[in-house]
């Protein structure tokens, strides 16, 4: 398929449509609020984006970005964590609305399939890209293509077990990865830090008003980057995990790279630099084997909506058109 698609990134909160030309261009967006409540109103709203976009430009496709579980058939939400989709055939609903080709997908392989085809691996045919944020989602490409699995839910990977009976998850389990490296948990180790040891934590504390409960992801990372102690250690803590997590991935993978994306990767080098540390002396065979680069995304926010959009475009097999990818 040629031509101008749309990308629809669905998140618990925000709704963000854009149009994306074929060299992964947003050319124009748009943004609704979720009303993550009813499904009704979440399905009209992702057609009224599309519609307004449509209305100033030629579109051939859209693609939707859902956080959840998505069939194989890349049609049917079968899960959503924060909206109440429970196999809801998002495709057929909104073909009906739009009469465009819709193309479902989960949303941080909408995010892999960005970075793979214009960000940060577009020179590698085997990645995984991670999305640190609130929790840790993946997609996974090889060979070129993206990785779904016999039921079209592989890379959910921020929930393999890390701690077994660990630290209990949204999920229903416990132990899950998200626990240890995401954003919450970096809020969480800096928060434990200000209760009980302030004088190690006085810039967050200062940052925060004095309240430990005030203090959010972005304080740390500022205060990381400025080489506040108390900051540095949380990522300390964040990084290891994160590597740790890495280097179980590529004993199974073996991918020649790692793309970290999502809200905790904007403090940049003091992630990133933590987590190849322990990624590299967790790597099962190192030293006798070639070592994956972990690089920082690049789409930033445009990751998900430019992602969804190229893959309506390339829905037959989800491989790069006109090449062997």
């Amino acid at each position: 398929m040629s031509g101008l698609t749309v990308g629809v990134d669905v998140g618990g909160t925000k709704i963000a449509a854009g149009v994306v030309d074929e060299d992964g261009k947003l050319i124009a967006s748009t943004r609704r609020e979720t009303p993550a409540t009813d499904t009704h109103l979440v399905l009209e709203a992702i057609a009224d984006g599309v519609r307004e976009l449509a209305s100033h430009h030629e579109v051939v496709g859209v693609g939707i970005g859902a956080a959840g579980f998505v069939d194989a058939a890349r049609a049917k939400v079968m899960f959503a964590p924060n909206l109440a989709w429970r196999d809801e055939d998002l495709r057929g609903e909104l073909m009906g609305r739009l009469d465009l080709p819709v193309v479902v997908e989960n949303d941080a392989n909408a995010v892999a399939w960005s970075e793979s085809r214009f960000g940060a691996g577009r020179d590698h045919d085997d990645l995984v890209a991670i999305t640190i944020g609130t929790g840790v989602g993946g997609g996974i490409v090889t060979n070129g293509r993206l990785l779904r699995g016999g039921f079209g839910v592989a890379a959910e990977i921020g929930h393999i077990t890390m701690v077994p009976y660990g630290r209990r998850c949204g999920c229903g389990l416990q132990g899950c990865w998200e626990q240890y490296g995401s954003g919450r948990a970096l809020v969480g180790e800096a928060r434990e830090i200000a209760r009980h040891s302030p004088a190690f934590a006085a810039g967050l504390l200062a940052a925060a008003g004095g309240d430990p409960e005030a203090i959010t992801g972005e304080m740390v990372t500022a205060a990381a980057q400025q080489g506040d102690v108390g900051a540095l250690h949380c990522f300390d803590e964040i990084g290891r995990w994160i590597g740790l997590g890495l280097a179980q991935l590529a004993a199974v993978l073996d991918p020649s790279l790692f793309v970290i994306g999502g809200g905790v990767s904007a403090a940049g080098e003091v992630l990133r630099g933590r987590v190849e540390e322990t990624f590299r002396a967790n790597l099962t065979g190192r030293g006798h084997r070639p070592v994956a680069e972990v690089r920082l995304a690049e789409m930033g926010w445009e990751a998900g909506m430019v992602g969804a959009a190229d893959l309506a475009r390339t829905s037959d097999d989800s491989a790069v058109p006109g090449s062997d990818r």
